[in-house]
């Protein structure tokens, strides 16, 4: 991920702030993880929570560069740190598309809202799992892909706060749900490649 993207410069100032106090990066991580499991909640109890449930979780992406970015500076980067934000990224941006299908499950979705919502979320998971795998074989950041004009592909997920605050969240589970199992097997090839040498 490079450390430089339009979310970076957005988060920067507040960890500049956050370099002064006794605030750890970890700290902020687990403020991440907080807002995205809200974000989930908020989603879950329905459309009418979307407005909510987007501005938490873009809350809570801006934390995820928060904390690189305070470690960086304080110079507080450790393997631990880096695996503990990897898993809380896993587990924030899996749940929250389970919470937008449960929250949709009364919607012209009906029954089959949970069920994308939960096909997209362990397809996010999956490529997760995949990251830690070639990370314990190769080092931290040997999964990465590269990001242009600012953005990394992780930024992707800024579509969930934009279709939560024009009320497509509907079409976004419909995409999640095909797209991400996609993404998950198009991972999988490049990682073994990486994993086997290639």
């Amino acid at each position: 991920m490079s450390h430089d993207t339009w979310l970076h410069r957005i988060a920067r100032p507040g960890a500049r702030l956050l370099a002064h106090t006794p605030v750890t990066p970890n700290q902020v991580t687990t403020a991440r993880l907080v807002l995205g499991l809200v974000a989930t909640g908020l989603f879950a109890l329905g459309p009418r929570w979307n407005l909510a449930a987007g501005l938490v979780y873009l809350a809570s992406m801006l934390f995820d560069r928060m904390d690189g970015v305070l470690a960086r500076l304080t110079g507080r980067t450790t393997p631990w740190g880096h695996r503990y934000d990897l898993a809380v990224d896993a587990v924030c941006d899996a749940v929250v598309f389970m919470g937008i299908g449960w929250g949709l499950r009364h919607a012209a979705l009906g029954h089959w809202a949970p069920v994308l919502g939960l096909v997209a979320g362990l397809s996010v998971a999956a490529v997760f799992w995949l990251v830690f795998r070639v990370e314990a074989v190769r080092g931290p950041r040997a999964a990465e892909l590269g990001g242009r004009a600012g953005f990394d592909p992780d930024d992707a997920l800024l579509i969930v706060p934009l279709a939560a605050f024009v009320g497509l969240t509907e079409p976004l589970l419909i995409a999640a749900a095909f797209g991400a199992p996609v993404f998950a097997v198009l991972m999988f090839r490049r990682l073994r490649s990486v994993l086997e040498g290639g």
